[in-house]
């Protein structure tokens, strides 16, 4: 079965051939890092602006590079949420029209759902990203080399910009939530702690640039959250206060200013003492929740941040999408489509498809 996977939720535009959830025909995306490194952050407008010049080329991409005629797409899925509106919104209708012009069904897949089903792609890690990224077709045999599923009932860590949750799954399109952020997401303070630090945006792989210094210069308190439950503001704050200390300002002194006070030396440690604070913060969370479910036969980990090195160290144990694969991609979206499929999810009408900016995966 070959799946058109469409994904515009925020910054990149992305269409991909999957087949059989597994393996990738192509995939392709553009993406607008360029664009908002200018303005430390995603502008709403702007990502969808330019996900109407970029959508129909990068989808006649993805076919072209699988080789595939509309005859041989058996079924389309977009992502319909969460994400930003007026993304959302692009993706969808394009998918909506493509679906009622070539009579395909077509399927609304969460964007959650689309990062966990990365770990079913088989896609050779050691491939050139910078050309990944772009464009991959089936003629490089690598791009799908054979490789162990995770198996059920398993834990997946999803950790973005947006999100940041512990998910049990007892098979295919079950999920169940049993951790999540009570404010920031992980992503989200991995970006605002680079504006501290005055790292370029996004702040992820900012700050695994910068973090050449000592993990132990600075520690950082690991918020005291019941459960399996998360908090990233405290350690936001607890890392602005330290600059403040360091460079001896009251902490009335503008934020952004404070990166022209440090040295390269003291931005270097802050990186790594943060980063090393986070890691530890998702691995005490995640083990709890093994120690706490004896029946998990996997642990996986999705979504942006799973590209961080550090974070694959501390878990070597758990499955890990290839680091071109943990971003937004359409080949997460097509796979996590299939799945639904075998576990008897039914085509959406592409004449009354919604978007949902906020909406749980449960849902």
């Amino acid at each position: 079965m070959k799946i058109l996977g469409i994904e515009t939720s925020c910054d990149e535009t992305a269409a991909a051939v999957v087949e059989d959830g597994t393996k990738i025909l192509s995939n392709v995306v553009v993406s607008q890092i360029d664009i908002f490194a200018e303005y430390g952050g995603v502008i709403p407008e702007v990502a969808a602006r330019s996900h109407l010049e970029a959508i129909l080329p990068v989808v006649d991409k993805a076919l072209s590079d699988a080789s595939c005629s509309w005859d041989e797409i058996d079924a389309i899925a977009v992502t319909h949420a969460p994400g930003l509106l007026g993304s959302l919104l692009i993706g969808t209708l394009t998918a909506r029209t493509l679906a009622i012009l070539h009579n395909k069904p077509l399927y609304a897949v969460h964007h959650l759902k689309s990062h966990v089903y990365a770990n079913w792609l088989t896609t050779n890690t050691n491939q050139n990203e910078s050309t990944l990224a772009h464009s991959s077709k089936n003629a490089d045999a690598s791009l799908n080399d054979i490789i162990n599923h995770p198996t059920f009932p398993l834990l997946a860590l999803v950790v973005s910009g947006g999100h940041t949750q512990i998910l049990y799954m007892r098979g295919h399109n079950q999920f169940e939530i049993i951790g999540t952020t009570r404010d920031d997401a992980i992503g989200e303070c991995f970006d605002k702690v680079a504006k501290i630090l005055g790292l370029p945006y996004p702040g992820g792989p900012s700050i695994t640039k910068a973090a050449t210094g000592n993990p132990l210069r600075y520690r950082f308190p690991h918020p005291k959250v019941d459960g399996y439950d998360f908090s990233f503001s405290g350690l936001k704050t607890a890392v602005l206060r330290e600059v403040q200390k360091a460079v001896n300002v009251p902490i009335s002194y503008p934020s952004h200013q404070l990166a022209d006070l440090l040295t390269p030396e003291q931005v270097a440690d802050f990186a790594a003492s943060f980063q090393r604070t986070a890691v530890e913060i998702l691995c005490e969370k995640i083990s709890s929740a093994m120690c706490n479910y004896p029946d998990i036969q996997s642990v996986v980990v999705a979504g942006g941040v799973s590209a961080n090195q550090k974070l694959r160290e501390a878990l070597p144990e758990a499955y890990f999408p290839a680091p071109v694969l943990s971003g937004d991609n359409g080949a997460m979206v097509g796979a996590a489509c299939y799945y639904e499929i075998l576990s008897g999810v039914k085509p959406v009408d592409p004449y009354k498809l919604n978007i949902y900016p906020r909406i749980s995966i449960e849902k």
